[in-house]
């Protein structure tokens, strides 16, 4: 177990990894952070900086000097990068599961393997392979990157009348895997922690909702079955501990109406702190990004339990940021901005909370 006054190193510098160096503060860790991007937000709240390719063997080395625990904010780190560091330091969450979350293929091969339930897929590499998944999946169907997809980007939809050969070309011609349609009635995510010790604890089931492709708003906790949100929990446990997972996970879900009740079937996996559990900071006990800095530290994890009957989390994304002076004048928001130094359509620049009673 690290004890108050250990160094964190944290690769990727944006908002996810300020939210860290900010929550590790209050238990007395420091943060190193390693970014390649000069103007990232968490170098201004961080006690050590790098800023180096991630790549940069010889800058590599002398970060993990420097630090007793490595750990990232987004799932895209080079996995040479995780394999330098792992010579010198734990890396938290392990590099098997960088390995198996980078790549839709392999991290839903890896789900059926547990019995977890996910959407219909087939392996696409050209546009035979593209036209035989159609064939067999039917449309409509979504057409996704194996890697380095998020906020929608990396994807298309594939219904009637769509061009394959042009579907494909959207993607850059990568390797993609073609998932069958889900006629879902809402989008619910697990957020959970493992510690080093095996301990498991998970949040309230929340529900999001998403506009363009990027989650605008989250909902503590989810309107959903009481069955329903145990099975959620159960399956991030089986995916957690089959990864000898240490930190907190968060795992999207669809929720399928049936006849005879609420059908699970997980869409992906993200290996960090997560934007639907920003609820957290202002709406439990411990929030998500305290109970992963706690977790890969060795520390014992904090309560989960939820503040008030609900929390809303809302993104602001763009200009929603400009208004930071009506949000604070409201005596019920809780205001967190990025401190990104410029505002664009898509970006997200912020969040603002509220926890009802």
């Amino acid at each position: 177990m690290l004890k108050p006054g250990a160094t964190v190193g944290i690769l990727g510098g944006g908002q996810l990894a300020r939210m860290l160096a900010t929550a590790g503060a209050r238990l007395g860790l420091k943060s190193h952070v390693f970014s390649p991007v000069a103007d990232d937000p968490a170098f201004d709240v961080c006690a050590a900086r790098t800023c180096a390719d991630f790549l940069d063997e010889a800058a590599l080395a002398a970060f993990a000097e420097s630090v007793d625990v490595v750990t990232y904010e987004f799932e895209n780190v080079p996995a040479r990068t995780a394999e330098v560091l792992e010579a010198h330091r734990p890396v938290r969450p392990n590099p098997k599961v960088l390995a198996l979350t980078q790549d839709r293929l392999i991290e839903k091969q890896f789900m059926r393997g547990l019995g977890v339930a996910t959407a219909d897929f087939v392996d696409v590499c050209d546009v035979d392979s593209l036209a035989r998944a159609v064939a067999r999946l039917g449309r409509p169907a979504i057409l996704k990157t194996r890697r380095f997809g998020y906020d929608g980007k990396g994807q298309a939809r594939i219904g009637e009348g769509v061009d394959l050969t042009q579907a494909l070309a959207s993607l850059g011609a990568v390797p993609a895997i073609l998932e069958g349609f889900v006629p879902f009635s809402k989008e619910v995510s697990v957020v959970a922690a493992r510690g080093l010790d095996g301990d498991f604890r998970a949040y309230d089931i929340c529900e999001n909702v998403h506009e363009h492709h990027i989650l605008a708003t989250t909902i503590a906790p989810a309107a959903i079955a009481d069955e329903t949100a145990q099975a959620a929990i159960d399956m991030t446990r089986r995916i957690a501990e089959a990864a000898d997972y240490v930190g907190v996970i968060a795992v999207e879900m669809f929720v399928v109406p049936e006849a005879q009740g609420e059908r699970l079937i997980v869409n992906e996996i993200a290996p960090r702190v997560h934007n639907s559990g920003h609820w957290t900071l202002d709406g439990a006990v411990t929030s998500q990004f305290e109970q992963h800095m706690r977790a890969i530290a060795g520390m014992p994890l904090g309560a989960t339990r939820r503040h008030g009957s609900q929390v809303v989390m809302r993104n602001l994304i763009g200009a929603d940021a400009d208004k930071w002076a009506e949000i604070l004048a409201d005596d019920g928001a809780c205001l967190h901005l990025y401190g990104k130094k410029e505002s664009r359509p898509g970006r997200k620049m912020g969040h603002v909370t509220r926890v009802f009673p």
